[in-house]
């Protein structure tokens, strides 16, 4: 393609509101275009792009026996409701009405719809395994869409399911499921980890998260040094915290006058004793569908409660934060609470089970329990902490580190929640008619371009690995004006073209400097720079990657550059 011809419109400026470099890049590079708040257009290098991610996906998919689907955006609010997944969503869900006041959503995910699809058409045993999936447009009304296409409210995903008779074969092809989302992100050349994740809105008896590495991912992911282990740090679950160096100190216990003596810091530097020994509480209320209640949560003062550990303790849509004139109302006393509190779900760390010789609040003001005991306490227990740098994996005791990470593809265990609630039913081999087990796959097509900018990019701009750039190689004509330049450009250009290679002519009647920093900006992997030297017999190529020139003759051109594209 000629360069004068592509629709490219390149700019020098950053949106105002570009913080990352994938979103920067995409638009000043001329691959998107933002529609409105979180809605982007795809321009002909997007797309281009976007396609080679998409082949990517359907060619390791279609190796392993999934067959590719497409199915409605607009999904009737009726699926929903069956599933009871309509109200319970949550306000990412988009609902809409037709004029005959219908109600419809427009897709975030399509297990209700997949499942609706097989039902009544798969009736025995002997159809499943059965793994259905599509690449489509989503839609998820975030409240904050930011950061490109890495946080939009349309986006572009591919999202899976499958069927079978049996737990153990759903396990079965959930393990194939990662082997071939692995084998697609090591083909897009990206550096990931594969980590245990909550299942979220979702559902699921387990999941598995493919984080790709990037300092700007807003996710941490916690990794065993020594081994395999892996979980988002929602999950991540670490070998029992080894006993305190000074874990016998000496206590006077009952209770002890402390006023305005409120924070963990305060309590420590007040006891001149180690925030190990103290006992933090954390106020939440939980929203539930029908109801709304405090919940008092218990971790050691060194720790930090991890806030999905704490929604999944007690099973509530939505957590939020309590303010002191809410906890006055209902009769506590901020910066005092205790785990004996009645009248109030308690909910205690596991770590924190028969651990004695604490210091709580005495639910009373101004006053804390010294020497308070857990042994005996009636409370329900779980595993509320935010693992830390540092803390010993529960594995094999090696060192947990925690690292950034952008979320790309993520793998369920339904089960038979969606199958139950859907009256979706087979004839197993004894002939009785038995739920669907099923699993569900996705991974971002439109969020893994962002995410190959995230992790290969410069002060310069992008820089497109060969398997995703939406060319090969840029041919810059240095001076549009010396005909044996041109000449020499469109004669390499028509020859490589001619052998199907993808590649660009820049023949713009522009300053060579301008086109430089268009390679740069753009990211194509080569350059084949056709200057002043040509006289001489020679050209050079860039590396984008590196920015390393070398410098060819010219009769060797196409010969070297066959070798390297």
């Amino acid at each position: 393609m000629k360069f004068s011809r592509l629709f490219i419109p390149t700019t020098k400026q950053n949106p105002n509101d570009a913080t990352l470099p994938s979103h920067q890049y995409l638009i000043r590079g001329g691959f998107i275009s933002q529609l409105g708040a979180g809605l982007y257009n795809y321009l002909p290098l997007g797309k281009i792009v976007l396609d080679k991610i998409r082949a990517i996906v359907k060619d390791e998919l279609d190796k392993v026996g999934c067959q590719e689907t497409m199915l409605n955006f607009v999904t009737p609010a009726s699926l929903w409701r069956e599933s009871g997944r309509f109200d319970k969503f949550g306000s990412e869900l988009l609902r809409l009405k037709d004029r005959k006041n219908n109600d419809f959503v427009l897709s975030p995910t399509n297990e209700e719809t997949m499942v609706d699809l097989v039902r009544n058409r798969v009736k025995s045993y002997k159809q499943l395994p059965l793994n259905l999936y599509q690449i489509h447009t989503k839609f998820r009304d975030e409240a904050r869409p930011r950061f490109g296409l890495l946080r939009g409210r349309e986006f572009i995903m591919k999202d899976g399911y499958s069927f079978h008779e049996s737990t153990e074969d759903m396990q079965r092809e959930f393990a194939l499921m990662e082997q071939t989302y692995s084998r697609i992100i090591e083909r897009l050349g990206l550096d990931f980890r594969v980590v245990e994740a909550d299942s979220g809105a979702i559902g699921g008896s387990g999941s598995r998260e493919f984080m790709v590495l990037s300092e700007n991912g807003e996710d941490d992911i916690v990794s065993c040094a020594n081994c395999d282990y892996g979980a988002n740090i929602e999950t991540a679950i670490r070998a029992k915290k080894q006993r305190f160096e000074t874990e016998s100190v000496e206590m006077n216990g009952g209770r002890f006058q402390t006023i305005d003596v409120k924070t963990i810091e305060e309590l420590s530097d007040f006891f001149k004793l180690d925030a190990h020994y103290l006992v933090k509480t954390i106020a939440k209320k939980a929203i539930y569908e029908d109801r709304e209640e405090i919940v008092l949560f218990f971790v050691r003062g060194n720790e930090n409660l991890q806030e999905v550990k704490a929604l999944n303790a007690v099973g509530a849509l939505e957590l939020v934060d309590v303010n002191e004139d809410e906890l006055r109302e209902a009769g506590i006393i901020a910066g005092f609470i205790g785990p004996q509190i009645e009248g109030f779900r308690t909910i205690v760390d596991c770590e924190l089970e028969n651990s004695e010789k604490m210091i709580c609040g005495a639910n009373e003001k101004d006053y804390h329990i010294v020497g308070f005991d857990f042994v005996a306490l009636n409370v329900e227990y779980k595993d509320l902490i935010e693992v830390q740098q540092g803390d010993s994996c529960k594995n094999c005791g090696g060192q947990l580190k925690i690292s950034k990470g952008i979320e790309v593809g993520h793998i369920f265990q339904l089960g038979t929640q969606y199958s139950k609630s859907l009256n979706a039913n087979f004839l197993d081999q004894n002939g009785k008619s038995t739920p669907f087990v099923m699993g569900t796959y996705g991974i971002g097509i439109s969020r893994l371009m962002a995410v190959m900018i995230e992790q290969n990019h410069d002060d310069k701009g992008m820089i497109w690995n060969p398997q995703t750039a939406p060319y090969q190689l840029d041919i810059i004509i240095s001076n549009i004006k010396d005909k044996e330049q041109f000449e020499f450009a469109n004669n390499i250009y028509e020859e490589l073209k001619s052998r199907g290679k993808e590649i660009v002519l820049d023949e713009r009647k522009e300053r060579y400097g301008f086109k430089i920093k268009d390679f740069e900006l753009i990211g194509f992997p080569y350059a084949l720079i056709v200057g002043k030297n040509l006289k001489d017999g020679q050209v050079e190529i860039v590396n984008r990657k590196t920015l390393e020139k070398i410098t060819i003759n010219s009769d060797k051109a196409l010969e070297e550059i066959l070798k390297i594209i």
